[in-house]
C-alpha cells in the first residue's frame, strides 16, 4: 500500500507477515460492499469433501451468523463498508487488507472534509457519534473477512479522540410522548380497523416502553413465525409481554388502565379480535380499503410514520413549524415518553425498559427531580 505520509513509518515486516498470511482472504474479499451478503460467507473447508447434509449445515450455520445482529445493523454496517470502499478507490488504494493509517485518514475526512478534495457525497462532517458507529462496522466488516481492525492502534484512537475534543456535541435527544400528547394522538385516530390497529401500537408501545421494532416483531404466541421476536400473553390482571431484547430474553408486564379508551390491553384485545388474528404477527398490514388485516407483519417504519402523523394530527408543539415538529418526534418517543411520565421508583422504571444501568434510564427520562436526592445537604452543608 501506497505511503500516506502523515501517520509516521510503517513497520514493512509486520506488513508483510499480515500480507502473506492473509493474501488468500485479501484476494477473495475485494469489493466495495455490494458483496456485503456474501462477504465472510461460511463454506465448507477445501480439504472437506462436499454433501447435501453439510451444505445444508453451511446454509444454516450462515442463517445464524446472519441473526447474530439485527437486520437494521447489518444494513447500517453494509452502507459503512460501501462508503469507505467508495472513499478508498476515490483515493488511489484498497480497503483491505486493513490499514490503521488509513482508517486515521478516513475518520479525519469524515470529521472535517474539505469540500475542494473532499471524496465524501455530500462533503458535510458526519457527527461523532456516526464516525463511532462507522468504526464499529468496518470493525465488523473486517472480521466477516478473516481480518482484524486494532481500533485501539494509535493512528485510529488519537485521530479519534481529537475528533471527539474538538467536535463532540451533547446528544440530541427526540422529543418524549407525554401522558397528556398520547390521549390527544389516540384521539385522533378513527375506529375502524386501521385505527384498532394504530391505536394499540401506540398505546402497548407507550405502556410498554418498546422499541419500534419490538413492537412489530411480536406474534400472538411463541414462535408462531420464524422471525418472532416476542409474544403476548394476555391475563385478566393485564398483558405479559416475553421480548428477545438487546439485552436477552425479558418479561414485560402491562397493567390494565384506568379506562377501556386509555387501557393498552383493552386496545391490543379489539385490535386482535376484530382482525381476526390468533396466530402469527400480532401488527400486520392491512387491505387497501382498510377492512381485512392481511398475513404480511407491519414494518418498524410504520410505528416512526404514525408517531409524527398522530403528533400533527393532534395538534402537539403546534407553536413550531411543521418541519421543526416532524423533527422532534420518533419511534423513540413512545419509550422516552413512559421513562419522563412514570412517576414512579427509578428501578422499577429501569427494569421495565430493560436497562442494564441507572445512567442509561436517567437518558431516557426527559423530565425529572434532578434534585430529590441532595448530596450537599447530606454532606452537612
Amino acid at each position: 500500500m501506497q505511503d500516506l505520509g502523515i501517520f509516521g513509518e510503517k513497520m514493512a515486516a509486520e506488513d508483510e507477515k499480515s500480507t502473506l498470511s492473509q493474501s488468500g482472504a485479501f484476494h477473495a474479499a475485494q469489493g466495495d460492499g455490494r458483496d456485503q451478503g456474501k462477504s465472510g460467507a461460511l463454506a465448507l473447508p477445501s480439504h472437506v469433501a462436499g454433501s447435501g447434509t453439510l451444505d445444508r449445515l453451511v446454509d444454516t450455520a450462515r442463517d445464524y451468523a446472519k441473526a447474530s445482529t439485527a437486520e437494521n445493523t447489518n444494513k447500517a454496517y453494509a452502507a459503512d463498508w460501501t462508503h469507505f470502499a467508495r472513499w478508498c478507490r476515490l483515493k488511489g488504494t484498497e480497503p483491505l487488507p486493513p490499514s490503521p493509517d488509513l482508517i486515521g485518514l478516513y475518520i479525519a475526512d469524515c470529521a472535517a472534509p474539505d469540500a475542494r478534495t473532499s471524496s465524501l457525497s455530500p462533503p458535510c462532517p458526519l457527527a461523532v457519534s456516526t464516525i463511532e458507529r462507522r468504526l464499529s462496522g468496518l470493525a465488523w466488516n473486517y472480521a466477516q473477512r478473516g481480518f482484524t481492525l486494532d481500533r485501539k492502534d494509535r493512528h485510529i484512537a488519537s485521530v479519534l479522540a481529537g475528533i471527539k475534543r474538538k467536535h463532540a456535541r451533547p446528544p440530541v435527544q427526540k422529543e418524549a410522548v407525554l401522558r397528556d400528547d398520547i390521549l390527544a394522538m389516540v384521539a385522533v385516530l378513527p375506529y375502524d380497523l386501521r385505527g384498532l390497529r394504530d391505536r394499540a401500537i401506540l398505546l402497548l408501545g407507550y405502556a410498554a416502553g418498546l422499541r419500534r421494532s419490538e413492537i412489530v416483531s411480536l406474534d400472538v404466541h411463541k414462535n408462531d413465525t420464524p422471525d418472532c421476536g416476542g409474544w403476548v400473553d394476555i391475563l385478566d390482571g393485564g398483558a405479559l409481554l416475553t421480548l428477545n431484547a438487546k439485552t436477552g430474553w425479558r418479561e414485560v408486564e402491562i397493567g390494565r388502565g384506568s379506562s377501556e379508551q386509555t387501557c393498552p390491553v383493552h386496545a391490543l384485545e379489539q385490535w386482535l379480535h376484530f382482525a381476526r388474528i390468533d396466530f402469527g404477527p400480532v401488527f400486520t398490514r392491512s387491505s387497501r380499503d382498510g377492512k381485512k388485516a392481511l398475513e404480511t407483519r407491519l414494518s418498524d417504519k410504520h410505528v416512526a410514520r404514525l408517531i409524527k402523523q398522530t403528533v400533527l394530527a393532534a395538534g402537539i408543539r403546534a407553536e413550531l413549524p411543521e418541519k421543526d415538529r416532524l423533527a422532534l418526534f420518533s419511534g423513540h418517543s413512545l419509550r422516552a415518553g413512559l421513562a419522563s411520565s412514570a412517576e414512579i421508583d427509578e428501578r422499577y422504571v429501569q427494569k421495565h425498559l430493560g436497562h442494564t444501568s441507572a445512567e442509561m434510564t436517567r437518558r431516557y427520562q426527559r423530565r425529572r427531580d434532578r434534585f430529590r436526592v441532595n448530596l450537599t445537604k447530606a454532606a452537612g452543608l
